[in-house]
C-alpha cells in the first residue's frame, strides 16, 4: 500500500532503522515483496509460505542467518509505519536487562470501557513483577461491581492494560518455541504468545514509554495513517 510515495513496509523499515538495532531484516514469503524491499535498500530474507505466525517466520530467519542463541531479536509487523523507534529499543533493552528472561513485550493503559470489551484489543494481566499471567480478547479481569450494571464503567481498583504486539526474543528461545505443539488456548484466542505461557515460560510485559501509533489493519486505518503523516509533514518529508 502506498503512503505518500513509498510502500507502507518502507516506512516501517525506516522506523526500525532508527531504533538502534545492529541489523534490520525484512522477512517475507513473497518474491514481489522481496523485490520491492530490495529496491529501497533493505536486507530481505525469503521464507517459507507455510508459517502461521510471525514468530515461526522469525525462527526460520534466525536459523538461515545463523544468529547466536543469545542474540536479541525484535519482531516488528510490516503494517506499523508509525511505530516509534523508542518502543523497538525499549522492548529489546527490557530483555537485555533481564538476563534470565527469554521474551518481552509491551502494554499501554486502557482508559475506556469500550476497549475492554473490544475483542480486537488484547488485554494483558501481569503479576507483581510485570510478568504476564494471561493474554485475552475477553474483558478480563471481570469487574463484578461495574460490569453487571448498565452503563458498564471501568472499576477504580484495577488498571486495565492493552497488549502492544511488539515482541523481543532471545534467538535460541524462538528456535525452541516452534518445536512446541500448538496449544488449545492459543487456538481458541488466536494469540500465539499463549503458547509460551502454556509451556511454563515467562513473558516480561513493560509499560510502553509512549503511544504505539496506528497500525494498518483496514482501509480506514490506511486513510487515517496517510492523514496523520500529512499533518505531521505538510511538505511531504518525514
Amino acid at each position: 500500500m502506498d503512503i505518500h510515495g513509498k510502500p507502507m513496509v518502507e516506512w516501517t523499515w525506516m522506523q526500525a532503522k532508527k531504533s538502534g538495532a545492529s541489523r534490520v531484516v525484512i522477512a517475507t514469503e513473497s518474491d514481489r515483496v522481496k523485490t520491492i524491499c530490495e529496491s529501497f535498500g533493505a536486507e530481505v530474507c525469503l521464507t517459507s509460505e507455510r508459517h502461521e505466525s510471525g514468530t515461526e517466520r522469525i525462527a526460520e530467519v534466525a536459523r538461515v542467518l545463523g544468529f547466536d542463541d543469545d542474540d536479541i531479536l525484535v519482531n516488528v509487523q510490516g503494517d506499523e509505519p508509525l511505530l516509534p523507534p523508542d518502543l523497538i529499543h525499549q522492548v529489546a533493552e527490557g530483555l537485555e536487562t533481564h538476563p534470565n528472561t527469554l521474551m518481552a513485550t509491551l502494554c499501554e493503559p486502557i482508559l475506556d470501557v469500550e476497549t475492554v470489551f473490544d475483542p480486537h484489543a488484547v488485554k494483558v494481566i501481569r503479576d507483581c513483577n510485570n510478568y504476564a499471567l494471561n493474554f485475552t480478547r475477553a474483558p478480563m479481569p471481570w469487574s463484578r461491581d461495574t460490569f453487571c450494571v448498565e452503563p458498564k464503567t471501568l472499576p477504580d481498583n484495577w488498571p486495565y492494560r492493552r497488549h502492544i504486539g511488539l515482541y523481543a526474543y532471545r534467538s535460541g528461545f524462538v528456535k525452541r518455541y516452534v518445536e512446541w505443539p500448538v496449544c488449545g488456548l492459543e487456538q481458541v484466542e488466536k494469540l500465539e504468545q499463549l503458547r509460551v505461557l502454556w509451556h511454563g515460560e515467562k513473558i516480561l510485559v513493560l509499560d510502553a514509554l509512549c503511544e504505539a501509533g496506528v497500525g494498518v489493519d483496514t482501509e480506514l486505518d490506511l486513510i487515517k495513517v496517510r492523514k496523520i503523516m500529512a499533518d505531521l509533514n505538510p511538505e511531504g518529508a518525514l
